[in-house]
């Protein structure tokens, strides 16, 4: 599990960045648009080039072939562009270079989204999965606790600040990332025993790259349990984008709290997240990860239910520690999830698949619920959360068979 708690510095960098991009840039557009709605969808037009390039970079990187490896090449070079305007965002001169300096930043960090997230199943065993997913969810949740809690006293100083630290660690975790993670010593050779295109088994630490595979089809991928574990994930990344992209202003408008508190506040979501992080992995492969997930549906439905009645700025935390835990329970293992009903091959392509939907919901609901929030009060948001969190729940339920025996055999390896 060494190499995994490495290569959570990646997923640290990620998080950070991502985490401080939702809490502070809408506080940057304020400054030009009025309109809710405008505002949440200027914070997701970026993601319609996620839309379309994760997938393909995923199922590019199952293919590519380099003396770095396969996914390594796309960290390599997305990264240090990704730092370079993560910096520049804080420095716009009005709202055109902020937009662009917004979509260039994450069209960087499109490149090597879903590489990084697929070097986790290639340098781990299927049954350890879960647990390896809980751990460097834990380093990303670190960094979502950094982001909130010590980026809230960052940006009261300067608004630049956090963002400058943001890309400094960024290149700081390329390097330890590439400097330990050697893909064609701890890649899937060694882990799967996976054999080139002679039918020989590659020895440990050879060194020799794998040989090109052959294209593997998008549409092949999309079984029945796989199209509605996806629909799935777009329904309470419905919720979870919405609510994380839309909170602070909730905080600000509808509580009464400040800009740094109401950022701050998010901090115990994600602590919760954290803490909850590997106990969650655990849980996924002893008893089931489609179990737990469910069980993480459920408590998260009835939590942003209650919040949205919630008032009292310590209720309001309390609430979002009980939903940090639940949210960890869901994110943990579906990740697993979707990897566990392809097959090896197809790990980056499905690692794409998984972005995609996460993308569509982030296009999607905060420029929605801003609507509502526009057309009625910032009251509505968790309410609308609660209804995506069950549109989640019954797609689960509409799931059936080979999920379901495959999910019991990797809780059983586990």
């Amino acid at each position: 599990m060494k190499k995994v708690w490495l290569l959570g510095f990646g997923f640290f960098s990620i998080s950070i960045t991502w985490s401080l991009y939702n809490a502070f840039v809408p506080f940057f557009l304020e400054k030009y648009v009025h309109s809710v709605a405008l505002i949440s969808f200027m914070m997701t037009i970026d993601n319609y080039f996620a839309l379309f390039l994760q997938p393909w970079i995923g199922n590019r990187s199952d293919r590519t072939v380099t003396r770095f490896g396969r996914r390594m090449p796309y960290l390599m070079f997305g990264m240090p562009l990704a730092a370079v305007l993560t910096m520049l965002i804080p420095l716009h001169t009005g709202l055109f270079t902020l937009l662009l300096f917004m979509m260039l930043m994450n069209l960087a960090m499109s490149l090597y989204r879903s590489p990084t997230v697929a070097l986790m199943p290639d340098i781990t065993p299927d049954a350890r999965r879960t647990k390896a997913n809980g751990l460097i969810n834990f380093m990303g949740g670190v960094g979502s606790i950094l982001a909130f809690g010590v980026g809230s006293y960052l940006y009261a100083a300067s608004p630049v600040l956090p963002f400058v630290v943001a890309g400094l660690i960024t290149l700081l975790c390329l390097f330890i990332v590439s400097h330990f993670i050697k893909e064609d010593r701890d890649g899937i050779n060694k882990v799967a025993g996976r054999s080139d295109t002679e039918g020989k088994m590659l020895p440990e630490g050879s060194g020799r790259p794998l040989a090109k595979p052959s294209r593997i089809s998008l549409k092949k991928q999309l079984d029945r349990t796989t199209v509605f574990l996806l629909a799935a994930i777009f329904f309470w990344f419905v919720a979870y984008q919405g609510v994380e992209t839309l909170f602070t202003l909730y905080g600000k408008h509808h509580l009464g709290l400040s800009e740094k508190d109401a950022s701050f506040s998010l901090t115990f979501f994600s602590l919760a997240f954290v803490l909850f992080a590997i106990p969650s992995g655990w849980l996924g492969g002893r008893f089931g990860k489609k179990k737990v997930i469910i069980t993480g549906v459920c408590g998260l439905m009835v939590v942003f239910s209650l919040v949205g009645l919630a008032e009292h700025i310590l209720v309001l935390r309390g609430l979002l520690l009980l939903g940090g835990m639940f949210w960890a329970c869901i994110n943990i293992n579906s990740y697993p999830y979707v990897v566990a009903t392809g097959g090896e091959e197809s790990i980056g392509t499905r690692t794409g698949l998984y972005y995609l939907v996460s993308s569509l919901a982030a296009i999607s609901s905060p420029p929605l619920l801003g609507l509502l929030i526009d057309l009625t009060d910032y009251s509505i948001l968790f309410y609308a959360a609660t209804v995506s969190m069950a549109f989640a729940l019954l797609c689960l339920f509409l799931m059936r068979g080979r999920a379901r025996a495959m999910d019991t055999v990797h809780s059983n390896k586990a």
